[in-house]
């Protein structure tokens, strides 16, 4: 088995290596989208809670954990990166963080709680943004941000406002929110 990683680039963890197994559809947010996302954040995120849908090398959760976030979650389908999650959980003792092993839509609708800080960043290809993004609205705290990578121009549904967006190559990065959050 093949293991690629990323660099966390902020924060209490930062320059650790977060070690990933080969995956279909498994391509990490790369460092540049990575530190554009964390810049418009803010570079702190002291006591938000964060949802990492589709959580594959955890560079994006583990780089909230890193920042300060009180609570992590994340949601992984695939057995053998569920098990490299975990194992990056316990390299860096990161009691904040959560691992769900779960299918992304079950997990949308069945956990209640609410988040501050939601990355999105399913497989490319499947056309999953839209149903994905009328399942959010009830999973966001208030004031909450959705950040977002589409391999191309994304269509908003009505009520969500573009706050930032970004282009690294073929990945489109998006800052969003719901008009009434």
């Amino acid at each position: 088995m093949k293991t690629n990683q990323v660099r966390i680039i902020g924060g209490q963890w930062r320059s650790r290596i977060v070690r990933f197994p080969d995956a279909q559809s498994l391509r990490p947010t790369p460092d540049r989208l990575r530190e554009t996302l964390f810049n418009w954040l803010g570079q702190d995120l002291t006591g938000k809670t964060c949802l990492d849908l589709f959580a594959g090398s955890g560079a994006l959760g583990f780089e909230a954990a890193s920042r300060g976030a009180r609570q992590v979650v994340m949601v992984e389908q695939n057995a053998v990166v569920y098990r490299a999650l975990r194992e990056t959980q316990t390299m860096l003792a990161a009691g904040q963080v959560e691992i769900v092993r779960a299918d992304a839509f079950g997990f949308l609708k069945t956990d209640g709680r609410r988040h501050d800080v939601i990355f999105l960043d399913p497989p490319f290809q499947l056309g999953w943004l839209p149903r994905l993004l009328l399942l959010l609205p009830v999973r966001l705290a208030p004031g909450a941000r959705v950040y977002l990578e589409a391999e191309g121009p994304v269509t908003l549904p009505e009520g969500v406002e573009l706050l930032k967006q970004t282009r690294a190559g073929q990945v489109h990065g998006l800052l969003i929110k719901w008009q009434q959050s």
